[in-house]
This record gives structure tokens, C-alpha cells and sequence, in this order.
């Protein structure tokens, strides 16, 4: 995720597919046990940067503490960390994701890594190739993959904090590593998930793979990508998604999409981003992508407990896909308050920060509702 814009061409394409069967409105809830969660994460991507650029992280009632000692003690079983290959601002590279790994093992929380297979963000808007593999052929660039998803996990297994959990990509609506591997050419893209998927699977064998979309309520978009990714052979463990609910329509639209993927594709899923303000104002002077009244969704204020609302019914969607085929769900960036010169541009520290109103930090760097709510909550 960075910042969205409408579908682009792979959306409008998915649009145009017929939807082969009827999915139900709503799944029913589970409950007791059978509705715990087993992945209950936050995407902490930006903590060393933001660490770096001296944010502190604070207990509700003030007290300094370490964020991942915080996060941990709230009950979050995974944090998600995205990689690219040779950022500008050198964050988000395999030695701070190999650093972050170690402080996440020492408190017990479960390594999630994302691969963006770019220099900067990938979304569905957004699928730049990495600068140093310019000049390769589209083999070339399957041995890229290769090598690039070798060489992270398996510096991760050796110092003895293997992933559990590994995104071949990151919202994959057009593909990836653009433009040999954009949606009119499923036979590169495949190639490519194939080679991302077979060095994760020799460096780390026990690891669990995910393929990741957004438009997480686009039940067109999910058939026509996936039915295309398994015609060609794709072996994959999870099916990832992102639901935002000021972007990616109602509820009853992603639990539709959820029952019917899993059940289509045997596979289960897990809801790999998803956020909601804790209020509408803006810690620094940059238009936050949460501004205005409009985009709320009906039921769930732009408050602390609003925020945690919106958490527990994202763990109720989860926990209510058919035949306990939801995995859980992770929520983007949770951690990333606003430091100057931590900005969402790798090659503009002026840039700021977006997202500031949507963490689990409020504005005096106190740990929010949701944090607990995300941890504990079908846990």
C-alpha cells in the first residue's frame, strides 16, 4: 500500500469477467475456540526509520517502552516487513529487515516478509522494476527473483530467525516487475511468481507462501487473476488480500469474495492489509489520506474506539470465512507516527507522512485501544 488510485488496466479487465457462481452475502461467524485467530499481525516497516528519526513509542499511561516489546505484550502473533532491493534511503533493505528480525524473535513474534521486487512501493498503480535489473531479459529476471528472495530468507534462516510467513509480491492486480510482468503477460509474471516461490521454498522449507491482491471486495478482479496465475501452474500456500473499507466497498462484498476464493481455489486466505483512523485531524502538514467525514465508514467513528471497532470486525470477517479457512488478518503500518523526515518518499525526506492519523500510536506516542483490540481479540 502507498497511496491508492482506481484500477488500472488489470482492474478494468477483472471487471469485465463474468462472476461464475453465487457466493453467500455473509458468512456466519465463528465462535469459542474455532474462532481464534491464528495470524493477528501489524506491518512495522517503518519502525527504523522512524526509530531513527527519533520516534519514541509509549504505554497507554505514558511510560517509554520498546514497540516491539509493546506489541508483543498486546498478543500480535506476526509482524509484516516489506523488502525492496536497493532503496534510496537504504530502509526497508535486507540488513534492517535482518536487524528487525532479531528483535522480533528475542519477543516472540512471528516474521512476516513481503517482497516488493522494487526500489520503492509496489500497488496496483505502482510495479517499478528495480534500477539494477534494467538491462535483463525476462529469464534474466526470473534468476533475479530468484536470487533476490534467496538471499533475504536465507540470511533470515541462518541467523536463526526464519520467515513463517512470505509474500511473493506485493497487491498484485497488474503483476509485478513492470512492464515484462504486467497483466498482458501472465506467462512472465507467472515465471516470475514461480521463481520468487521456488527460492523461498529451498532457503526456508516449511515457510507458507501468499500471493497477494487488493480490492479485497472485487470478487471479478480475484477470479480473473487467480484463474489465470493457476493455469499456468502456480503452486502457492495463501491467498492475501487487502480490505480497506474507504476503498474497497462494503463487508458483505469481502466476505462474498472471501467464501468463494477459498472454496474456488482450495486454498485459504488471510487479510494481509487493512486500517482505520483513530481520528481525522493531522499531526503534521501533509493531507492525510484519512481527511474527511465522507470517507468513514457508517458505524465506526474516526475515534480510539472507533479504530478498535473496526479491528474487531475485521477479526469477526476473518474468523467467518467457511470451513475455518481464515487465516487472520494484519493491519499496515500501525507503527509509522509521524517523525520529520520519516516520510513515505525514499528519495525526498520532506516528503511526510500520510498515514499518521491511521497508527496504533496516537499523537503523544501513547499505544491506542486497537493495538490490545488486534492482539487479544479472537486470540
Amino acid at each position: 500500500m502507498r497511496r491508492r488510485s482506481v484500477l488500472t488496466a488489470a482492474g478494468a479487465a477483472a471487471l469485465a469477467v463474468p462472476v461464475l457462481g453465487a457466493a453467500p452475502a455473509t458468512a456466519a461467524p465463528a465462535s469459542g475456540r474455532r474462532g481464534c485467530l491464528e495470524i493477528r499481525g501489524v506491518d512495522i516497516s517503518s519502525l527504523p526509520k522512524n526509530e531513527d528519526h527519533g520516534a519514541v513509542y509509549r504505554t497507554m499511561e505514558g511510560r517509554r517502552e520498546d514497540p516491539v516489546r509493546l506489541i508483543a505484550r498486546a498478543g500480535v502473533t506476526h509482524a509484516r516487513l516489506k523488502v525492496w532491493v536497493n532503496p534510496a534511503d537504504g530502509y526497508n533493505d535486507k540488513a534492517h529487515v535482518l536487524a528487525l528480525a532479531r528483535r522480533l524473535k528475542r519477543a516472540g513474534v512471528g516474521i512476516w516478509i513481503d517482497f516488493h521486487y522494487s526500489d520503492s512501493w509496489a500497488d496496483p498503480a505502482h510495479q517499478t522494476k528495480p534500477a539494477a535489473w534494467a538491462g535483463l531479459d525476462v529469464p534474466g529476471l526470473a534468476r533475479a527473483v530468484y536470487d533476490h528472495t534467496a538471499d533475504v530468507l536465507g540470511a533470515l534462516r541462518r541467523q536463526g530467525t526464519p520467515a513463517q510467513l512470505v509474500q511473493i509480491g506485493n497487491e498484485l492486480n497488474g503483476g509485478l516487475i513492470w512492464p515484462e510482468g504486467n497483466w498482458e503477460h501472465f506467462d512472465a509474471m507467472t515465471a516470475f511468481l514461480k521463481a520468487g516461490l521456488r527460492a523461498a521454498r529451498d532457503t526456508t522449507p516449511r515457510v507458507r507462501t501468499i500471493l497477494h491482491l487488493a480490492n479485497g471486495g472485487d470478487n471479478g478482479l480475484y477470479r480473473w487473476w487467480f484463474d489465470n496465475v493457476v493455469s499456468y501452474g502456480v503452486d502457492f500456500d495463501v491467498i492475501g488480500l487487502s480490505y480497506y473499507p474507504f476503498w474497497h466497498g462494503p463487508l458483505a462484498d469481502a466476505a462474498a469474495n472471501m467464501a468463494d476464493i477459498t472454496a474456488r481455489y482450495g486454498k485459504p486466505c488471510v487479510i494481509a492489509e487493512t486500517a482505520y483512523p483513530f481520528t481525522l485531524e493531522s499531526e503534521d502538514d501533509v493531507n492525510d489520506i484519512m481527511n474527511s467525514p465522507s470517507q468513514l465508514t457508517d458505524g465506526f467513528p474516526a475515534t480510539p474506539a472507533g479504530q478498535a471497532a473496526w479491528l474487531r470486525t475485521v477479526a469477526d470477517l476473518a474468523a467467518g470465512v467457511p470451513n475455518g479457512q481464515g487465516l487472520g488478518y494484519c493491519y499496515w503500518e500501525g507503527l509509522w507516527t509521524y517523525r520529520a523526515g520519516s516520510g513515505w518518499d525514499p528519495t525526498n525526506p520532506a516528503s511526510g507522512n500520510a498515514w499518521e492519523n491511521l497508527a496504533l500510536f496516537d499523537f503523544e506516542d501513547r499505544e491506542l485501544p486497537g493495538l490490545g483490540t488486534l492482539g487479544r481479540y479472537r486470540g
